[in-house]
């Protein structure tokens, strides 16, 4: 197990409970730990009450948050014509085809999220294995297979997420920076976990949010009281 740092301990001292905190009083935890040489990510971890190996159980999609997430987000677009044309404008860094398949496919993977026009995805289905392992795979679900290509890699741009339960049945996501106001954080987690609760498998049994604590780039979480 890695050693951690001095500061990460002296935070982990300033939480004198694991009880769980209501998120305004968490977010205020979270700010008081010591900060790194740079604006950390702050991000929610949720534990989910599913079966991750039932495909009818698994959690995913895209959302914007209020408040953005306080970085640049790196989108391409696998799009022709008058879409290619938009998700320029909007802010793709790559655009293309068959081309930008290949380029992938030769081990390029320095973007956040991919989106196709489903007109596309016959270049885009052969990148699976190498898309998929990363979540950067487009997907109706997560709604960057579109045909307003422009207009999602617009949103992503300003800040919308994905997001997808891992093996364990978990969630992460990064739901802004430490430089974010409390009542920034505040919102834009509260309307994420508003979201996230909306989605519940019918074929989920019991209690669907589990577990959830917010955490910086350095620190160590902080657990969050769930909303009955």
């Amino acid at each position: 197990m890695a050693k951690k740092s001095k500061k990460y301990r002296r935070s982990k001292e300033k939480l004198t409970s694991q009880d769980p905190l209501p998120l305004a009083d968490a977010v205020d935890v979270l700010k008081k730990f010591e900060s790194a040489k740079f604006d950390e990510t702050v991000e929610l971890a949720v534990q989910l009450g599913i079966d991750p190996r039932q495909a009818n159980q698994l959690v995913r999609g895209a959302y914007s948050l209020p408040n953005g997430i306080g970085k640049t987000v790196r989108v391409i677009a696998f799009a022709e014509g008058e879409a290619a044309e938009q998700a320029k404008a909007n802010g793709a860094i790559e655009v293309g085809g068959e081309e930008l398949a290949k380029k992938i496919t030769d081990g390029w993977l320095d973007f956040d999220v991919a989106v196709a026009h489903p007109g596309m995805m016959r270049h885009v289905g052969k990148l699976g294995r190498v898309l998929g392992p990363h979540g950067k795979m487009p997907s109706p679900k997560s709604g960057t297979v579109t045909d307003d290509v422009g207009g999602v890699v617009g949103e992503f741009v300003a800040g919308k997420i994905e997001f997808r339960n891992d093996d364990s049945g978990n969630l992460h996501v990064v739901v802004g920076k430490k430089s974010f106001s409390n009542d920034k954080l505040v919102e834009n987690i509260q309307v994420f976990m508003d979201h996230l609760t909306s989605l519940k498998p019918q074929t989920s049994k019991g209690v669907f949010l589990k577990k959830a604590s917010i955490a910086c780039t350095m620190s160590p979480g902080v657990p969050v009281k769930l909303s009955s």
